[in-house]
């Protein structure tokens, strides 16, 4: 009887002890070594979305099967773009239109559903997607598209509070995953297209009060403990007269943290409005005059005060719409330095230094870059100015400017979708598309919660047989491995592993596994739905288990003009596809 009572009281401080768990700042900075769990989005703060786990490899990844699959609902589906994290025997994973699942990893049941409650006229410029959530202490947070962040308990789902980031009735929205660093919830916000103001903020994660923020547009004053802080660059150096005040440069994709020299980077995106001539006064480019800083930049920024440590502007005067936010992933490359890598939506592949931001190199990751002959020694691009769209002031009949024909198009080289770095070959392995547009501009005034464009265009592709094109890319030389062509565009994630396998899926469906160093095909499954999501990896019991969502959308059919027609039939439909590698069939 007492061996009984032992039992049960074992078995009670084990339940107990489980529902107590929570995730801690070490935790998080562990991530990427943890293989039972995945608690932060790029599978550790760094994005290297590189797992050490060696279990699954090259020569017996094709036994791998499906576990479960759970399907996400809705009538009304869309894009699929988030990431699961793994945490405690739960799967947790957000869906379009602001939601959040709770499933029970071992089976795919579902154990919790929040569904924001969205007002009329949310304003997202991209689908009604979500890339995923954060974890830390006892909480789960994720942002939605009327530009909040929502704090829920990790075992029921119950609100423990909410924000308001912006406001979206003037365009803002939320659609990345937060990141938590020290105890803050640190959040960027989405808009971009409206004119909206790019901004990092941080609050605490236990009550969500805000304890910095920080603008990306000079002129404007970040705040620190509820007071003002310091101004963002400074007034006017790089923007003419009141253009600043409505200047862009949303932190649409959010961010990385350096552990090591203890720095959040966070990319801001295009200017506002596209149209570089109004930005510029109509002049040329005078110096740094025109650069409109921060916009189309990666900023290093203090964690503890939201102050900026540093910059690295891709494309200064930006008029294509090249952006700036792409992932920057921190790594050392093979001789030991620390670096940073950024694969920009203008075309080229940058390093940078991790102690400053410094420019170290940059090269093209696409074939037919056109704006631009290169890179300058400094980092700046060397304009084809006769690429730039041109001027509608000199339009005789006050129109659109001159249109050109430029490429990358405008939804970029590399878009949103997150390349992967893998510590076993030392390459960087980045989702890219082969496609150029037409693109003009026309006169535009700011209108609150209008669209802040001042161009148009046509999206093309640029070869008959691919757009889509994941490239193996060495850093140390920025030269190209291998590649491996897709008809359509890619539009998802990239996962790399210690077994020498690289995972990521296309818009037709498939999920595939390539060998690493060859790019060879090595596994494939058809999941019913395009794939515009982020694999991740885990172990439970022994086995490895991989674990992709699958639900065709994101921008390229909202905007993909002459390539949206090319990917018009394919399904949408949300599902959660989790595979593992038997046991008994881990030796074949």
């Amino acid at each position: 009887m007492k061996k009984l009572l032992a039992a049960v009281s074992v078995s009670v401080l084990a339940m107990t002890a489980a529902a107590n768990a929570q995730v801690t700042e070490e935790m998080l900075a562990n991530d990427r070594t943890d293989t039972s769990n995945v608690v932060t989005n790029g599978m550790g703060r760094d994005l290297q979305r590189y797992s050490p786990l060696e279990t699954l490899n090259k020569d017996n990844v094709k036994n791998l099967v499906p576990a479960w699959a759970f399907s996400m609902g809705g009538e009304k589906q869309r894009g699929q773009e988030t990431q699961p994290l793994v945490y405690d025997g739960i799967m947790y994973v957000t869906g379009s239109y602001s939601r959040l699942y709770a499933i029970d990893v071992a089976t795919g049941k579902e154990i919790w559903q929040y569904d924001a409650r969205l007002p009329e006229g949310i304003l997202p410029c991209c689908d009604v997607i979500n890339r995923g959530a954060a974890i830390y202490g006892d909480k789960i947070f994720f942002g939605t598209l009327d530009a909040r962040i929502v704090a829920l308990d990790l075992k029921t789902g119950d609100v423990v509070w909410r924000d308001k980031i912006a406001d979206y009735k003037a365009g803002y929205s939320y659609t990345a995953a937060p990141l938590i660093v020290n105890g803050l919830v640190v959040t960027g916000n989405s808009g971009g297209e409206f004119g909206i103001v790019g901004e990092v903020q941080a609050r605490n994660a236990d009550t969500g009060e805000v304890v910095w923020t920080r603008p990306m547009i000079e002129g404007h004053m970040g705040t620190l403990n509820g007071k003002e802080s310091t101004m963002t660059g400074t007034l006017n150096a790089t923007w003419p007269g009141d253009l600043w005040k409505t200047g862009g440069g949303a932190t649409w994709l959010g961010g990385s943290y350096d552990i090591e020299t203890d720095t959040l980077v966070f990319g801001a995106g295009n200017p506002a409005p596209w149209n570089s001539w109004l930005r510029n006064a109509g002049e040329p480019t005078d110096g740094n005059k025109g650069d409109n800083l921060y916009a189309a930049s990666r900023v290093g920024i203090d964690p503890h005060t939201g102050d900026i440590k540093w910059h690295f502007q891709t494309t200064p005067r930006e008029g294509w719409d090249y952006d700036g936010v792409n992932e920057v992933v921190a790594y050392t490359d093979r001789s030991g330095n620390k670096r940073f890598a950024t694969a920009d939506r203008n075309g080229f592949f940058y390093v940078l230094n991790r102690e400053d931001g410094a420019f170290v190199s940059a090269k093209p990751f696409v074939k037919d870059i056109s704006w631009a002959e290169g890179i300058d020694e400094t980092g700046r691009p060397i304009y084809v100015e006769g690429n730039r769209p041109g001027n509608p002031a000199n339009a005789t009949d006050g129109g659109k400017g001159e249109v050109v024909f430029a490429s990358p198009s405008f939804l970029g080289g590399k878009n949103w979708m997150p390349m992967a770095f893998s510590q076993h070959t030392g390459n960087f392995y980045v989702p890219s598309n082969e496609w150029g547009m037409d693109i003009w501009n026309e006169p535009v005034t700011y209108k609150k919660g209008a669209a802040y464009l001042g161009s148009g265009f046509t999206i093309k592709p640029n070869y008959e047989d691919h757009i889509g094109s994941l490239k193996a890319i060495d850093p140390d030389t920025g030269e190209w491995v291998w590649e491996y062509k897709n008809e359509a565009p890619l539009w998802g994630g990239v996962m790399t592993t210690a077994g020498g396998l690289v995972f990521f899926g296309t818009p037709e469906g498939e999920f595939i596994a390539l060998d690493d160093a060859t790019g060879e095909k090595l596994w494939s499954f058809q999941t019913g739905s395009g794939i515009v999501g982020q694999p991740i990896t885990w172990e439970m019991e022994g086995e490895q288990y991989v674990s992709v969502v699958s639900g065709w959308g994101g921008a390229v059919p909202l905007w993909g003009g002459e390539v949206a027609k090319k990917v018009n039939y394919l399904n949408q439909g949300g599902m959660v596809w989790t595979f593992k590698l038997p046991k008994q069939m881990a030796a074949n």
